[in-house]
């Protein structure tokens, strides 16, 4: 998916109605601007730590960014809060595709090792992993970035002694007799907890999954189809269910863990209702219908509503405050 040469995401544009999937910032700015009165709520519960920083993994276009960033200038300013923005992708043409979207001025500049400023006057820095992004407060994102990690595949056996993977690989209290299991998914989501441990920060990751229940969720799409994954290799979006459960299970112990909760319950106790009417009280007949077909899309159950799922993880230091004032967006009443 990310060779140098021929990886998927490293040439072309693959997002939207003329490439092979669309996602939910792409949809409505209605999704992006919720998840940023979000951060920006969760980061003023705690006393709005400084300095902050935005970091996202696989930004795609960078429309969510630039939602979270509008909406964050119209409660924040420059001058007045140290926030910056770090986006995690090695994509070399994606990378100017979110730079034409939010550092218009600065098109064709390199964009690894150094800093830009984005047309609402936040810096921004591109980074090819999590590793080189400076170490202090930050409000991780990870949208629709998992599902396109690396997956293993196991089957039940029957085995005079436990293997290598089941030791390290497999709960021993697993009752599917196959699973999909994605290591580097792991190893991520561990440097994102220590992260958030040490240095203090919220982590949201949204991407459509499930609770340790499915088995055969390996598939690939081309032009919103399902396609062979085996055929056109490096021309395919390859993509696999994550597991909550997984994340559950490892971070259970190293962080506060809240959710997860559908999309449709996140978005709806954030007030996407109350957003759309505002949206379409301004919007003529075609941007109405555009507004609540997007809304649609989002909440429905029979389409993003419910497959995609919000987890998000705190540090260990705010479980008494999160028992006493939960979250917003992750109410399940």
């Amino acid at each position: 998916m990310c060779g140098t040469y021929q990886g998927y995401y490293m040439s072309r544009d693959v997002f939207g109605t003329s490439g092979d999937f669309i996602t939910s910032p792409e949809i409505s700015q209605i999704f992006g601007e919720l998840i940023g009165i979000w951060y920006f709520n969760e980061w003023s519960r705690i006393g709005q730590p400084q300095p902050l920083q935005l970091v996202e993994f696989g930004p795609g276009r960078g429309t969510l960014t630039d939602d979270i960033l509008r909406v964050f200038s119209k409660l924040t300013s420059p001058s007045q809060y140290k926030l910056s923005v770090h986006f995690i992708e090695v994509s070399p043409h994606l990378r100017q595709v979110q730079m034409s979207r939010l550092c218009p001025e600065n098109l064709n500049e390199s964009s690894y090792d150094k800093s830009f400023i984005t047309k609402y006057g936040f810096p921004i820095t591109w980074h090819p992993h999590l590793t080189t992004v400076p170490e202090a407060f930050s409000l991780y994102l990870a949208h629709e970035f998992f599902d396109a990690m690396p997956i293993l595949n196991f089957r039940y056996i029957i085995s005079r002694n436990p293997t290598a993977a089941s030791k390290v690989l497999i709960d021993e209290k697993e009752e599917r007799d196959h699973i999909e299991v994605s290591p580097e998914s792991g190893i991520l989501l561990e440097s994102i907890l220590k992260r958030i441990e040490e240095d203090g920060g919220i982590a949201l990751i949204a991407d459509y999954g499930h609770m340790g229940t499915k088995t055969d969720t390996f598939r690939a799409f081309k032009e919103h189809k399902l396609h062979d994954p085996l055929k056109n290799p490096g021309e395919v979006d390859l993509t696999a269910d994550v597991d909550f459960k997984y994340f559950s299970e490892l971070a259970k112990n190293k962080a506060v863990v809240v959710g997860p909760v559908s999309q449709a319950s996140f978005l709806k106790n954030m007030g996407a209702d109350i957003r759309l009417e505002k949206l379409m009280q301004f919007a003529d007949a075609d941007n109405q219908k555009s507004l609540k077909t997007g809304y649609e899309m989002l909440t429905s159950p029979d389409q993003m509503g419910e497959r995609f799922k919000f987890l998000a993880l705190y540090p260990t230091i705010l479980e008494d405050f999160l028992t006493k004032y939960p979250p917003a967006g992750f109410d399940q009443t």
